[in-house]
């Protein structure tokens, strides 16, 4: 049962500094590491208009010997949870407090505010086109209605007000804080609210308040698409796609229910503006793009698996909640179906435009921002960040969405100046890129690798070629022969080579092997072939049921890996 906690003195150590905001101790939703609290901020769902209540989740991480000002972080989104990065953020910073807050509406938080049905109408747009998104998001907000939820209560400014309010309630003096991506305009807003407790802030993957988030979503993904010089392949897939949809087998997040997607050119530009966000991808997105242009459509498949899912990540209730009263202005086009979509929501829904605010901060602040950020990109974050009075901009090669979550450099650096905001000193090199970027031609175009991963049974005929390989090298040295000994030595050494080969893919970016696989496997399937060669001069020589077992697996597996794999 849920009790209600007045004095923060019970989640962390130090004396209150102010008249205490209700807290209520809860267990913690997601595993976390030990020495971590939960609990609700119980706080005005409008602070304009008190009355309703509602609660906004967090996280408490103690430091056993902690040594500076704790830091509060949130994910972005609008939308995306945060506690279940406390385990990651407390080896981040042994040695302060770590406290991770929850956007009000979100996951972790009480009401929560998703929005399958609208999730269900962007889905539907895969399968055909024309999807009622609009009636997706009229049922959605009719149900948070009828739930007594005043959706103009969700808006930037009052996820700041929750920040500043946490800080009081949990009793600390000054924290650092750190958002990330939309979450930093709520940390610049929290700081410009809250000068005296704020310490430092860090900005990774700043959204400027003054930037269009729409406006510019077409541009950001031209450029970075331009900055990986792939623009022309780009151009081809989409303009093949647009014209002759791909039909990708995957699944709906929602059901778990197996369906056809309707692929358009737009909808894969889309797909991997998302994608992008990911080092790993922007890393296998030459080669990605590159044989997409060409026509091998399988490789879609991987793209479409993971379109459900990230819409089912955020709650698009408190996404649209948002992004309706804060971003208000939308382009008169956009080839981006996201964008489209929220001109739908948006226009459905009618609620009033939040007020513009010009917030900034005295704080030291450090802002981080990815070479290849579709999203929040250099062009718009380094500027942003020259016109804050304290603030230091550091841009980090081969990078793209959320430094410190995919950079070694940039979780260093984030460290580095916390532990000293005024005297900090770059701790390594951002123009080393972490991943090597993968190119048209390293890789032999492939989707078979994908579909062996998400149906093992695919993968039937290598594991009983190399079962019959063992068995004729067993078999063949024990009993004095030696075909039958050297056909099963040269299939294990195809085996091993392989393995070699694409763990060696592996280990530097795994990303690349829904791509294809290292050229080199083309020359060591004839040595599989020498096998089988060997296998058969075996058979030629002792017709016995295991050398036609093994000659019949053999033949079997150059059908698969020539025909299927290849």
């Amino acid at each position: 049962m849920i009790t209600r906690v007045v004095l923060a003195l019970t989640l962390v150590s130090g004396p209150l500094t102010a008249a205490p905001v209700p807290l209520e101790a809860r267990a913690c939703p997601v595993a976390m590491p030990e020495g971590t609290r939960c609990g609700f901020l119980v706080v005005p769902e409008r602070r304009d208009a008190p009355g309703t209540t509602i609660r906004v989740g967090y996280a408490v991480h103690r430091s056993d010997a902690p040594s500076g000002d704790p830091v509060v972080y949130m994910s972005g989104g609008p939308g995306s949870a945060s506690i279940q990065l406390t385990g990651y953020l407390a080896a981040l910073f042994p040695d302060r407090d770590v406290v991770t807050v929850e956007q009000r509406g979100s996951r972790f938080s009480k009401p929560t505010l998703g929005c399958p049905e609208t999730v269900a109408a962007m889905l539907d747009r895969l399968r055909a086109p024309g999807a009622d998104v609009a009636r997706g998001a009229r049922d959605c907000r009719r149900r948070h209605q009828e739930a007594g939820v005043d959706l103009r209560g969700y808006t930037t400014k009052e996820i700041a007000a929750d920040v500043v309010d946490l800080r009081k309630a949990l009793g600390y003096e000054k924290w650092n804080l750190f958002g990330v991506s939309y979450s930093t305009r709520v940390m610049v807003d929290a700081a410009a609210a809250d000068p005296g407790g704020t310490a430092a802030v860090v900005l990774d993957s700043f959204l400027p308040q003054e930037v269009s988030w729409y406006g510019d979503a077409d541009r950001n993904l031209d450029d970075t698409v331009a900055a990986l010089g792939i623009d022309e392949d780009f151009e081809v897939m989409t303009g093949r796609l647009n014209d002759d949809p791909a039909l990708v087998p995957t699944t709906d997040p929602l059901t778990g229910r197996a369906f056809t997607a309707r692929l358009t050119g737009d909808d894969v530009a889309t797909v991997l503006a998302e994608g992008l966000h990911d080092t790993s991808v922007i890393a296998a997105a030459p080669a990605l793009v590159g044989a997409l242009a060409q026509g091998h459509d399988e490789l879609l498949r991987p793209l479409a698996d993971q379109t459900g899912p990230g819409l089912a990540s955020h709650e698009f209730g408190l996404y649209h909640a948002v992004q309706c009263q804060d971003e208000a202005t939308f382009p008169d086009r956009s080839r981006l179906f996201t964008v489209n979509v929220d001109r739908a929501v948006c226009a459905e829904w009618r609620l009033p435009a939040s007020k513009p605010t010009k917030a900034s901060t005295k704080a030291p602040v450090l802002v981080l921002a990815g070479q290849y950020d579709p999203t929040t990109p250099p062009r718009t974050a380094r500027p942003a960040a020259e016109r804050l009075p304290h603030a230091r901009f550091v841009e980090f090669a081969g990078v793209g969405h959320a430094v410190f979550l995919s950079d070694r450099c940039g979780a260093r650096t984030i460290a580095a100046f916390l532990a000293d905001p005024e005297g900090w000193k770059q701790p390594c090199d951002p123009s080393v890129r972490d991943l090597p970027a993968v190119r048209p031609g390293d890789l032999h175009v492939t989707g078979a690798p994908y579909q062996a991963m998400t149906a093992p049974w695919l993968a039937a005929p290598p594991a009983l070629f190399v079962l019959a390989s063992l068995a004729q090298l067993v078999t063949g040295a024990i009993r004095g022969r030696a075909l039958t000994a050297f056909a099963g030595l040269t299939g294990l050494a195809f085996t091993g080579l392989t393995a070699d080969a694409v763990w060696g893919l592996t280990k530097v970016n795994e990303t690349a092997l829904a791509v294809g696989v290292p050229r080199v496997l083309e020359l060591y399937g004839w040595i599989a072939a020498g096998s089988a060669v060997l296998t058969v001069a075996a058979l030629a020589r002792a017709r016995t049921i295991p050398n036609s077992l093994a000659a019949t697996v053999a033949a079997g597996f150059l059908v698969w890996w020539w025909s299927w794999f290849l």
